[in-house]
């Protein structure tokens, strides 16, 4: 052991800090995000020496660093660490928490701190650390301070080893340890006698039996009979990130073909992605509600939704006007009803419905009327979009469903291009893998997020705005640890299109300065300065040619520059038109 780790036996935080990462690395920690500063030296250290095993990404920007493992924990679904100084850096990690506790994504959160008699004295670098995150994590505690004793490294262990549970289940999240150091800091001599663990300290003893936590038990959930007695029911899928895609959807498809109910899809649903597997996939819904006639004949008695509420409002209003039964199927503990409905949540999985095989024929009326609707408000949108040549906001999020490479990650943006997503994108069966914000549904850390999902991962895609993008630009500064490749396709309308279709548009002063937000910024300069290729897209034809195949190294951005006021009327003028003549 001595041979092995010789640094970490040379003072007490080390020792410490060994336990710490040797306990991480075989619960299975792969990466570890490390914001340079001075009180976690000795954290810094014991990670840089679990390499290869443990990643260790050295990321400046904490905020960035934060967003970027959460993107890494998306793609993965596996814990990414999280290691800052003390004082204001892991304040700047807080946007991210919020983020993961709402989408359910596990972080360890590890701040470093002063030890207590350098706190409330004016020492440098000093804030409050305790309970930082508010109510936002799974779990979160203050380590003792670091201690050679053999029962506090037990200790230590056990703490560990609770914190990597918490963070996975029962729901996944981040959790938050505050650690804190006495000087020295680095792997100095600290005069303490750490000669008796060689003979006490036994590491595959002591390190035994560590494993990751173990998966619930499968318990197969028979269909309720009132689903079954309903022929005026839908099943919403929703927002979902599923780590197995196409099991889900599998399980979906099974549910709706031996009910008979239509599948209303997200755009962020993976259904949309694997349309094949489901047959009665509506893809319009949120346009076709937008005929109100229409929308009366449709309502149903019984909603089955599955994860979150999509993102539309016309559905939104829609179920909170027409007051359906509903059940809510989430493996969560979380409240997924913002309509407050007469709602019963079933905290299982979709996977866990036991689906008896049945008559597969569509026999339902109202079927086949969501059926035809969807039928003839696709072709609609197909025709319109295809005879659009110039360049407008809204065909981007269209002709990216059906271009991308099979199985492409990509992250969607908040404010507009979710909804582009949600209101055209075009069913297929290229698998693409939708990642998204849609937690707290902020636009900080879009870019990070994008480059941690991206990272060792298959040639990644992101759809943003020009805010969101310049809101997280230093995100840029991961260029020299990523491994991969992202194109960034950027809608530049010069400021905040989703503000474009809020009553506050039409009241100007103040609405450019204080809602449009333009901010003028040259994205090809912008590119030359963090050493990023950019491209200005002037066609259709050249994006597709761009988007397919796409390269395997490096961050591009590919521009569209677009009428930030030709958009919004076009959206106006269209959004109610596609169904209005069904």
């Amino acid at each position: 052991m001595f041979d092995l780790m010789p640094i970490a036996f040379r003072n007490v935080n080390q020792v410490w800090a060994y336990i710490l990462t040797e306990t991480l690395k075989r619960l299975g920690l792969k990466c570890a995000i490390i914001c340079p500063g001075s009180r976690s030296t000795p954290l810094a250290v014991a990670f840089a020496q679990q390499a290869p095993e443990i990643e260790a990404i050295s990321i400046l920007d904490e905020r960035s660093a934060a967003f970027f493992a959460l993107g890494q924990a998306k793609a993965t679904g596996r814990p990414v660490v999280l290691v800052c100084t003390s004082g204001t850096a892991g304040a700047n990690f807080y946007s991210a928490v919020i983020e993961a506790s709402y989408s359910r994504v596990p972080l360890l959160i590890l701040t470093t701190d002063r030890p207590p008699e350098l706190r409330d004295c004016h020492s440098g670098q000093t804030v409050d650390q305790l309970r930082l995150y508010g109510n936002y994590p799974n779990w979160q505690t203050e380590l003792a301070l670091p201690s050679a004793d053999m029962e506090m490294l037990a200790y230590l262990r056990q703490m560990v080893i609770h914190s990597w549970e918490r963070a996975q289940t029962p729901t996944k999240g981040p959790v938050h340890l505050n650690i804190p150091f006495r000087d020295p800091l680095a792997p100095l001599p600290d005069g303490t006698d750490l000669s008796y663990l060689q003979s006490q300290f036994h590491p595959e003893d002591f390190f035994a039996g560590i494993a990751n936590p173990c998966p619930m038990p499968y318990a197969p959930c028979p269909i309720p009979k009132e689903w079954k007695e309903c022929d005026r029911g839908i099943i919403i899928a929703g927002v979902a990130q599923p780590l197995q895609p196409e099991e889900y959807c599998r399980a979906i498809a099974h549910l709706s073909q031996t009910l008979k109910w239509p599948v209303l899809a997200e755009g962020l649903s993976p259904v949309r992605n694997y349309a094949e597997l489901n047959p009665y996939l509506i893809s319009t819904y949120d346009l076709i509600l937008r005929n109100q006639q229409l929308a009366k004949q449709l309502a149903p008695e019984m909603v089955i939704q599955v994860g979150e509420m999509p993102t539309s409002k016309e559905l939104r209003t829609w179920i909170d006007a027409t007051q359906p039964r509903r059940w809510v199927i989430d493996k969560s503990d979380q409240n997924l009803d913002p309509l407050h409905g007469r709602t019963t949540h079933l905290r299982i999985s979709i996977e866990d419905i036991k689906v008896e095989e049945g008559n597969l024929s569509f026999s339902s009326d109202y079927g086949k009327k969501w059926c035809d609707a969807e039928a003839k408000v696709r072709l609609t949108v197909d025709q319109t979009m295809e005879k659009i040549d110039e360049i407008i906001e809204s065909k981007a999020a269209w002709l990216i469903s059906q271009i991308l490479p099979p199985e492409t990650p990509l992250f969607i943006a908040n404010s507009m291009p979710v909804r582009d997503v949600e209101y055209f994108w075009k069913p297929s069966n290229l698998g693409v893998r939708s990642h998204f914000n849609r937690g707290a549904n902020g636009i900080d850390g879009t870019l990070s997020t994008a480059l941690g999902i991206a990272h060792r991962q298959q040639s990644s895609v992101m759809l943003t705005g020009d805010l969101a993008l310049l809101h997280d630009t230093n995100g840029f500064l991961i260029r020299n640890k990523f491994v991969g490749h992202l194109t960034i396709v950027l809608i530049n309308n010069n400021g905040g299109g989703i503000f474009e279709m809020l009553p506050i548009a039409k009241f100007d002063p103040p609405f450019e300065e204080f809602f449009g937000t333009p901010q003028d910024i040259d994205f090809a300069q912008l590119c030359a300065t963090y050493n990023v290729q950019h491209e200005l897209i002037t066609s259709w034809e050249y994006l597709q040619q761009k988007l397919s195949p796409l390269p395997t190294k490096g961050i591009r951005v590919l521009e569209l520059a677009t009428n930030r006021k030709v958009d919004a009327k076009w959206r106006q003028g269209n959004l109610r038109r596609f169904a209005a003549d069904i």
